[in-house]
């Protein structure tokens, strides 16, 4: 799909606040909240627009330690690689799992509440998987920048 500049800056807006309701949008875009209801649909439709989301204060909530865990896997046959990958998708501490290339297989961004939290998660719920080689965990000290949004031009 090939996207024009309303749709970019429909997808700018929305991308800094998704809770912007469809008039204030269309006045935003200059078009009628019927075309800019039309736009916002195809663009869900085509999966431009995956989803809305609230962005929560993690250290707020608790949860004061970010880590990225690094996992390296014995055997690189793809049924292996797809029962971690499941495994992984249903751990709620896992915000993201990518599959990288380098000296690691996987790098997981893990938030937890504390050290024994990190403790029981990789003591628990990855050193007993069968096919990971390594583990290597990297605690964040500063979280420099965060974002979600794609730099749209």
């Amino acid at each position: 799909m090939e996207l024009d500049e309303i749709d970019l800056q429909l997808l700018k807006i929305i991308q800094s606040n998704s809770r912007i309701s469809n008039a204030e949008l269309a006045r935003q875009l200059n078009l009628s909240s019927s075309a800019t209801h039309t736009r916002v649909n195809k663009l869900e439709g085509t999966g431009m627009i995956e989803q809305y989301v609230s962005i929560l204060n993690r250290e707020a909530l608790g949860f004061d330690l970010l880590c990225f865990i690094h996992i390296s896997m014995h055997v690189h046959e793809l049924k292996s690689l797809h029962s971690f990958q499941n495994y992984v998708k249903e751990l709620p501490e896992v915000l993201e799992c990518h599959n990288v290339t380098g000296q690691y297989d996987y790098i997981l961004k893990v938030a937890l509440k504390n050290r024994q939290a990190l403790q029981d998660f990789v003591h628990q719920r990855l050193i007993p998987l069968r096919g990971i080689s390594q583990i290597s965990t990297s605690i964040l000290l500063q979280e420099v920048k965060s974002s979600v949004i794609l730099p749209l031009e």
